[in-house]
Parts: structure tokens; sequence; C-alpha cells
């Protein structure tokens, strides 16, 4: 089982929270806060079994505390993590081959 730990930071604005990974040029939004965290741990290990399944390169994760200090008012940092187990790329790769 892998483990991806990267920073995100989250846009708060009235009719959605977005969400974007700096280091991997992606993102999502959601809803509301919960809505939101949930997407971004679901894209980041997507993310990632794709990467992994077709032997990309990607960025390694910035520094925490570099990513916040760039976040403006209605901006916050936070560290997603993910897991990929030998398990979800199988069958991620089942699902590609469909």
């Amino acid at each position: 089982m892998r483990q991806f730990i990267y920073p995100a930071i989250f846009y708060f604005d009235e009719d959605e929270t977005k969400v974007y990974f700096p280091d991997l040029d992606i993102s999502t939004s959601g809803d509301n806060y919960d809505e939101a965290f949930l997407f971004a741990k679901e894209l980041l290990k997507v993310y990632f079994m794709y990467v992994i399944t077709n032997e990309f390169d990607f960025n390694f994760p910035s520094n925490y505390a570099d990513v916040e200090k760039k976040c403006g008012e209605k901006e916050k940092a936070m560290l997603i993590d993910t897991f990929v187990s030998d398990a979800d790329l199988k069958e991620f790769k089942k699902k590609g081959k469909k």
C-alpha cells in the first residue's frame, strides 16, 4: 500500500468550495467544505492510480508552510492524504480495459 500526502488550497465562496493541488495542477469542488474535502481525497487517489498504472512521473509535494503562505483571505491550505493499494490498482486496470 502506498500513501500520498499533498498540500491543497481550499477556496471558499458563497456557492461552492474549490480545491486545488498546486503541485499536481488538478482541482475539484463541492457544494460545501465536507463535500469538497471528500472529492479532493478521491481525486488524489484516482490521480495516483492513473499515474502508477501508466508509469508516469509526478511532482513531489511542496512544503506545506510554503503553500500556506500563499493563501489569500478566503483560502486555506490543508494536507490531503490518500492510500493506493494493489487491489485498488488491479480494479482500476480492470475498469480501464472495458
